[in-house]
């Protein structure tokens, strides 16, 4: 039993450490080792008061969609979005705006490895492995993907409010708006919504955030490489 711990802890974090290679490539200013770490473990640390709130809010009579707006993707975004406020803005290796959209996805993934884990240790059973294994698999495509592309999304609008200081507020609450509605909207049509929309909704969801955070990416990395608090 120990044995099969392991592995699902290792298939719970292995996709987090995938993508997490795979979005370091385009910082062409690497972050250090020990920054990158650090805000991966926060990320792990928040979701654990999360899931806490999210089986609060899940007791209150708020209907299903409110529910997977506020409940969990609201509750989400924000939790990621202030380790990123906390633990990273006004720290010195946070000098260009690239970082914010680097740094956001980095807490994401330590968030979402911590929810792969706890989805492997709720299939803990032998007879399960096999479903568990798919399960990680799955999680890989969509979720760990999504919660990756949300943050971004909101770094993106975190680094144009260092350009455009005066509408800070606004850009970062049209940022965390925008990644919350997505959110909510993909976890709404995988969970409720039968028929092949089921999944046709949570793909465009997936290539629209896709496309633009890689435009994000190109677009912030023209920015004033020095971010002012």
């Amino acid at each position: 039993m120990n044995n099969l711990y392991f592995w699902y802890i290792l298939f719970g974090i292995a996709p987090s450490i995938i993508w997490l290679l795979i979005f370091l490539r385009k910082d062409s200013h690497p972050e250090s080792n020990r920054m990158i770490l650090k805000i991966f473990l926060y990320g792990i640390l928040a979701a654990l008061p999360a899931a806490f709130i999210e089986v609060g809010i899940d007791k209150l009579p708020l209907g299903e969609i409110l529910y997977f707006l506020v409940g969990v993707a609201l509750v989400e975004e924000v939790f990621k979005y202030l380790v990123v406020k906390k633990k990273v803005v006004g720290n010195p290796e946070f000098d260009e705006p690239v970082d914010a959209m680097l740094y956001m996805i980095i807490a994401a993934l330590g968030f979402a490895a911590a929810e792969n884990v706890l989805n492997m240790f709720l299939l803990s059973k032998p007879q399960y492995f096999l479903e568990t294994f798919l399960t990680g698999g799955v999680r890989f495509i969509g979720a760990t993907f999504l919660h990756a592309l949300c943050s971004g999304l909101v770094g993106y609008y975190l680094a144009l409010s260092f350009l455009y200081t005066k509408k800070r507020l606004k850009l970062v609450t049209q940022g965390l708006f925008s990644a919350i509605l997505l959110h909510g909207l993909y976890d709404l049509s995988i969970i409720k919504i039968e028929g092949d929309i089921k999944f046709i909704i949570p793909i465009i969801i997936l290539i629209f955030l896709a496309i633009f955070i890689s435009f994000g990416f190109q677009k912030v990395k023209k920015l004033k490489s020095i971010c002012r608090t």
